[in-house]
């Protein structure tokens, strides 16, 4: 409750700082309205008794004032939906909403985008600051009903003191409504997955990406059932929920709607006693009109804000494992300009959030250096793992990776991703922007530099890509936006170029750089960054990671590391791995046997 109370706080000031104006107007159009509605009907039961009191003059004046006060409610009431709530929740859920996609991009590292249990509050929180300011200005309204709800109480006891138990009889339906909500709110949350799961198997079946492999597979009925299936465990158990919950409200108001009417009745038999004047009667039966209403507005305003509050929990779990995160980085040291000794892995191990199993263990090597190393191993050996700790994208889990002898942990992360070059398996596509941008981004500072961008296309052997190109550097990557569609190898050429932007890193790192590459283009560009890690290993003693299951295209490297299971079972040159005859030379048997190798190649 604390943490729900502080947001709220929170959001009340920053609509405050936001717009004061519209907060003020939205705050004083909150009292306006209570008052008004309680003197409507102290002003009914002026009218009547002084009617009855034969003043019809003072009867006339408070008519008007009862008339000019039910003409102001509904002034109010418009001035409130349309102008100063919605620009209130506006302004500032935009300003939330901006904040938490800055910090969440902002993070160093990228486990949360490979957890379920984060994906899955992401999911349900897609537009949902806007929600939660709405929320927090509806639960502002509650407030104010539930005031309205006091004053009125306290009007009726001037009439008859057992009225004012209408008080707890009006608390029923808001005490359902929340059970019903806290019902709804967990059928979110445990359906949440299952609801990621067929927006996933939706996209798959809809989205051009793998159009051709379902179609050829004749497997979209089978994704379409998968999606249904789904789609149904979400709708079951949401259903379920909405069903009880339903049942719960229908409860709250049939307790008070049973005990207003045994209260009408009590008022109408005083008033036959004589023990009520008239005009008690006007103001009984005006404020059980606005008493019923003011109730069904509070549970309907009661119910915007549980909606609002389902979104709470996943919103705050994520702003405090953002904010643990940003108070785990605590590197403030720069990189040095030149490597001297290299980069040391020392009893370096790491276990996935959620595995049973280290994806690397007790990892001990030095890379030297200047050098040119090959990480090789089958899939799922640990390769892409180990470029992801070398890109501070992970922390381990025990051990230590030092550049010349100092943590990367006490490097500034991003000092030292300024210092680094890296072309992933996973790069990224880009077909939003224009060719030159998409290879610009590897190097911000020189986004606009023509030469520097010649440069670096020229270093992926991607000149005939950008000839090909009908606008050159300006073409749009996607005929969306009126451009041309890149292949794959064209997308891994302009990662690889992207990759070559920066011309003075301390590591540089090529993780299946080639896979989608024809046989010509991957000996052409191995040649290129072999060359290329030779120079700049001479100024800056620079360290070049190639990761590749080609054998073939590593025999130049000046260390081959290879993993095995998370291990690290072999390291040396390539030929002292071939004359050794362990797991290197049985795999590179292998390879040379698929690709039918030639026999000097094989012995190299």
């Amino acid at each position: 409750m604390k943490r729900y109370l502080r947001l709220w706080a929170e959001i009340l000031g920053l609509s405050w700082r936001e717009k004061p104006g519209l907060t003020l107007t939205v705050l004083a159009v909150e009292i306006g309205q209570v008052a008004a509605n309680v003197g409507i009907a102290l002003s009914m039961r002026a009218t009547v008794n002084e009617l009855v009191a034969g003043h019809g003059g003072t009867a006339v004046f408070v008519a008007v004032v009862a008339a000019t006060l039910c003409g102001l409610v509904l002034v109010l009431t418009r001035l409130h939906g349309l102008v100063g709530l919605f620009m209130a929740v506006e302004t500032v859920g935009a300003v939330m909403e901006d904040r938490l996609t800055r910090d969440i991009a902002a993070l160093e590292t990228i486990e949360h985008l490979e957890r379920s249990d984060y994906l899955d509050r992401v999911a349900m929180l897609r537009g949902a600051p806007r929600r939660i300011v709405g929320g927090m200005w509806m639960a502002v309204r509650v407030c104010f009903s539930a005031v309205q709800l006091l004053l009125t109480l306290v009007v009726l006891g001037t009439v008859s003191p057992w009225l004012t138990l209408l008080l707890v009889l009006a608390v029923a339906p808001l005490m359902f409504d929340r059970l019903g909500r806290k019902l709804e709110s967990r059928a979110e949350t445990d359906t949440a997955g299952a609801f990621r799961l067929q927006r996933q198997l939706f996209a798959v079946a809809t989205d051009s990406s793998a159009g051709k492999e379902v179609r050829m597979a004749q497997v979209g009925p089978v994704v379409a059932g998968l999606q249904a299936d789904a789609m149904g465990s979400v709708t079951a158990g949401r259903y379920t929920a909405r069903a009880r919950a339903a049942g719960l409200r229908i409860l709250g108001w049939t307790v008070f709607v049973a005990g207003f009417t045994a209260a009408l009745g009590g008022v109408v038999r005083l008033a036959e006693s004589g023990a009520a004047a008239p005009g008690d009667v006007v103001l009984v039966v005006t404020l059980a009109i606005s008493l019923q209403q003011t109730v069904q507005s509070a549970v309907g305003q009661l119910t915007t804000t549980m909606s609002a509050g389902v979104l709470l929990e996943p919103f705050l779990w994520i702003r405090s494992y953002l904010e643990e995160e940003r108070r785990a980085r605590t590197g403030d040291q720069t990189p040095p300009p030149r490597l001297v000794t290299g980069i040391r892995f020392e009893c370096l191990s790491l276990q996935y959030f959620g595995t049973d199993k280290p994806a690397l263990a007790d990892i001990d090597v030095l890379l030297p250096a200047g050098a040119v190393v090959a990480l090789v191993g089958e899939f799922g050996s640990g390769k892409s793992t180990l470029v992801k700790l070398l890109s501070k994208f992970y922390e381990p889990t025990s051990g230590s990776i030092t550049v010349d002898g100092v943590d990367l942990r006490e490097l500034r992360t991003e000092d030292w991703r300024s210092r680094t070059s890296a072309a992933y398996q996973d790069f990224g596509r880009y077909p939003q922007v224009t060719f030159g941008e998409a290879v610009g981004i590897g190097d911000l500072a020189n986004l606009a530099n023509e030469q520097a961008l010649a440069r670096a296309i020229g270093a992926a052997d991607a000149d005939a890509l950008l000839s090909s190109l009908p606008e050159g550097m300006t073409t749009r990557l996607s005929t969306i936006y009126d451009g041309v569609e890149l292949s794959e190898g064209q997308w891994q050429k302009t990662a690889l170029a992207r990759a070559s932007m920066r011309t003075e890193p301390l590591l540089f790192m090529l993780d299946e750089p080639t896979a989608s590459l024809d046989a010509v283009s991957e000996h052409a560009i191995f040649r290129q960054y072999m060359l290329h890690a030779r120079q700049v290993g001479a100024r800056t003693g620079a360290i070049t990671l190639v990761v590749s299951h080609r054998l073939s295209t590593v025999a130049d490297a000046d260390m081959v590391l290879v993993l095995d299971r998370g291990r690290l079972v072999e390291q040396g040159t390539h030929s002292q791995l071939l004359a050794s005859g362990g797991r290197y030379s049985e795999l590179y048997q292998l390879q040379a046997d698929a690709y039918a190798l030639e026999p000097d190649e094989v012995s190299r």
